[in-house]
């Protein structure tokens, strides 16, 4: 399944895009998702991305029970 969205770029990265695209034979929206996904994996890996994100899904909870009573 996918999800559609709109992405909207500065002019000149839209034009590198299109231009790094080109050259590698694929399109725009297969470089977006390369990209997104190379970017999640780095921070996946990253023990304090990862570890502030703990911290606030932590807090998010919290402020989620106290609404709930």
């Amino acid at each position: 399944m996918t999800k559609q969205t709109t992405v909207r770029l500065p002019e000149d990265l839209a034009e590198e895009a299109e231009a790094v695209a080109r050259v590698k034979g694929t399109s725009v929206n297969a470089l977006i998702i390369e990209s997104l996904s190379s970017e999640i994996a780095r921070v996946r890996a990253d023990a304090e991305f990862t570890a502030r994100a703990s911290k606030l899904l932590e807090r998010d909870k919290e402020l989620l029970d106290r609404l709930a009573r």
